[in-house]
């Protein structure tokens, strides 16, 4: 009996060093070393980052690619590297800043000081804010190309994969809002659809629909944090989302979102996420079931 134990003792440490030479892993999770074309997870995952008044959406796509829209303000900055780094990524292959507003793109330096960065899209506007020029002024700095983003632009594709990331909006060159000048992308996998609509109020949702663009989605992150300037009646009913995410601040300033619009949302049945009630919202679909939870 006292030989056998000796013998258990000494298995147990030899498994225990080839555990720590990565020789046998027991199914541990690898999140903190994986890069990019490691991360293959064949779901697509949607991110709506708790960022306080502000956005910031993560996607993962189905073949280890990943997508930021917005950053949040220059204070959750460190918060959005945080949570895409604690992830196990080091590039953002797509970074697309919706709009100059601060609520938007002002964690965005951050972001690209702290990241490997793929493509980066922006819109093109007439004015721009002091948050946007230092943001301009970062990206410049490393020797990066803005690609200006317009309706029609399609960002990736995959056929094997069988997703599609697509620049519904801007669809004009000039605005009198910059809200409006917002990139409105919609996301396709299999089956399921995302939309993701930055600061876009009834202005450009007219203009999807009259330009017939195809709105249908599964998930909206909605317009403009719920302001009741989007998510008019005949938009809502175009896109008749399951999930409507709202990304906003515990009690902001600007009574985001308003009644109304979360009432809208809701009579067409969908389900209603807050980042200002439940923090973190993490959406997901395997291309035809979608799942949705609070992180």
């Amino acid at each position: 009996m006292k030989r056998k134990k000796t013998l258990s003792v000494s298995a147990a440490l030899v498994v225990l060093v080839l555990v720590c030479l990565g020789i046998f892993s027991f199914g541990i999770s690898d999140y903190n070393t994986k890069n990019n074309s490691e991360a293959h997870t064949e779901k697509i995952i949607s991110h709506y980052i708790d960022v306080g008044q502000g956005d910031s959406e993560f996607i993962e796509f189905p073949d280890g690619k990943t997508m930021l829209i917005d950053a949040g303000t220059n204070k959750y900055g460190e918060t959005v590297v945080d949570y895409v780094k604690n992830l196990g990524y080091s590039k953002i292959d797509y970074l697309v800043g919706t709009h100059p507003h601060a609520d938007h793109i002002g964690g965005m330096a951050d972001v690209v000081n702290a990241f490997e960065i793929g493509n980066i899209y922006m819109p093109k506007v007439g004015t721009n804010t002091k948050t946007f020029e230092n943001l301009l002024d970062t990206i410049q700095s490393k020797d990066m190309i803005i690609n200006t983003a317009k309706a029609g632009m399609n960002i990736v594709s995959s056929d094997e994969n069988d997703y599609s990331a697509d620049i519904l909006a801007p669809i004009k060159d000039e605005y009198d809002d910059l809200n409006n000048y917002s990139v409105v992308i919609k996301i396709t996998y299999g089956d399921s659809k995302f939309l993701y609509m930055g600061d876009a109020e009834k202005e450009i949702e007219d203009e999807l629909i009259d330009s017939g663009a195809d709105v249908k989605a599964d998930v909206i992150k909605v317009g403009h944090h719920g302001s009741n300037t989007s998510s008019s009646s005949d938009f809502v009913k175009s896109v008749g989302a399951d999930y409507a995410v709202f990304s906003v601040g515990k009690d902001n300033d600007y009574g985001h979102p308003h009644s109304q619009t979360v009432k809208r949302w809701k009579n067409i049945g969908a389900e209603i996420y807050r980042t200002d009630e439940q923090g973190t919202i993490i959406i997901s679909s395997n291309g035809s079931d979608i799942t949705a939870s609070a992180a």
